[in-house]
């Protein structure tokens, strides 16, 4: 196990009506606050006139920005920077899925920053600081909630990027798994793949002393194996929500990560795939895992993958090449049983872009960490994957 330094700051209010918390803790903060939220879900269940009411019932005042799309845009960010700027705002309320949040925090940097945003994804500016902010879950995916990752595209240059702070961390985050009953299947379904994927990203490293972060990762795993289908069969079942809810939160807070280091191949080659189509990204990482599995698995990785598929899939069997390529075969499956695609083809993918793909995903070199790639490996992976 590597040496590390715990650091999980987000308070965490977990359950239902716990959204009366945050007139208390926003106020920590300031009285004035920029309200982040996405594309009308929040309207539909009236989760927007509860926030509202608790703001004027607190005298906060309040500007919004609304209609943050998934995968969410630099311009938003950019026009939700102004807004905190020329109304001195100072915290910011994110209230949706990850993509809501995520735009949260990248407004959060960009205030500090006195230049183009977008120059702090593209690696020419650090993040010095962050405008405070918390959130209001409604999706169980991206575990946004609890870290300080952000992702958003450039419209314009076709590409998604990623930044990382702990300085843009939420200072609380609210999550009412009722908030979640009315999410669609195909979300639902997506956001367990990207919780899957969250902790397939940490469990396949070149670190192998860390058994109690295995152990954890598993255990995490097979929780979305069992409570995803119940979900999507049951969609008002409020113990399949709610831990799918915290699962969500528990795969991306650093508690898997800490003592190893991840891969994170997958995920940066599904992000330029997102960034040209605009796929949900749940349903990318579907389609692009298993294929990133099949082209990893080799003798020298191969401990790992018999791991995985004896103590999540619960594949019997003394041939490791062989018990590792069912757990293959059973996590494809399985994301197949939810609903999710099983190529690029079927999303839209156009072959003669798989080279402008995975030209892009090296932009800052060579993928992954657990077997590391180059861009004809990820092409290869690409075509295997359309």
């Amino acid at each position: 196990m590597l040496d590390f330094d715990y650091y999980i700051p987000t308070e965490v209010f977990f359950g239902r009506n716990k959204i009366q918390r945050i007139a208390k803790k926003i106020k920590k903060y300031g009285n004035r606050i920029l309200f982040v939220y996405g594309q009308g879900s929040i309207n539909r269940i009236g989760l927007y006139d509860e926030i509202v009411k608790i703001l004027n019932d607190n005298g906060i005042v309040y500007k919004e920005l609304s209609g943050v799309k998934p995968n969410p845009r630099i311009d938003s960010v950019i026009k939700g920077v102004e807004l905190c700027r020329q109304n001195n705002l100072e915290f910011i309320l994110a209230v949706g899925g990850g993509s809501v949040i995520d735009c949260a925090k990248a407004i959060s940097a960009g205030f500090y920053y006195k230049g183009d945003p977008w120059d702090l994804f593209l690696r020419k500016a650090h993040v010095l600081d962050g405008l405070p902010l918390g959130s209001v879950l409604t999706l169980a995916a991206t575990g946004s909630e609890m870290n300080g990752n952000s992702v958003v595209s450039n419209a314009d240059t076709k590409e998604k990027l990623v930044i990382s702070s702990d300085l843009l961390r939420p200072r609380f985050s609210v999550l009412d798994p009722t908030y979640t009953f009315s999410v669609p299947q195909n979300q639902t379904a997506a956001g367990v793949v990207d919780i899957f994927s969250h902790v397939l990203e940490q469990y396949f490293s070149p670190i192998k002393e860390a058994f109690l972060q295995d152990r954890l990762a598993e255990a995490i795993l097979k929780t979305c194996i069992k409570y995803g289908p119940i979900a999507l069969k049951e969609p008002e079942n409020y113990e399949s929500r709610a831990t799918l809810l915290w699962v969500s939160s528990l795969a991306l807070n650093g508690l898997l990560s800490y003592g190893k280091i991840g891969d994170w191949a997958t995920h940066y080659i599904e992000h330029e795939v997102s960034a040209i189509y605009d796929v949900t990204h749940g349903v990318g990482l579907a389609i692009l895992t298993p294929h990133w599995m099949e082209y990893v698995l080799k003798e020298s990785t191969t401990n790992k993958f018999y791991e995985y598929a004896k103590n999540v899939w619960g594949v019997e069997g003394s041939n490791l090449n062989k018990v590792s390529q069912e757990g293959i075969i059973k996590t494809k499956e399985f994301f197949y049983s939810l609903g999710m695609p099983s190529t690029l083809q079927e999303i839209g993918v156009k072959q003669d872009s798989l080279e402008e793909i995975a030209k892009k995903a090296i932009i800052f070199g060579d993928l992954g960490s657990f077997q590391k790639l180059n861009k004809d490996d990820i092409l290869n992976i690409l075509k295997n994957s359309f």
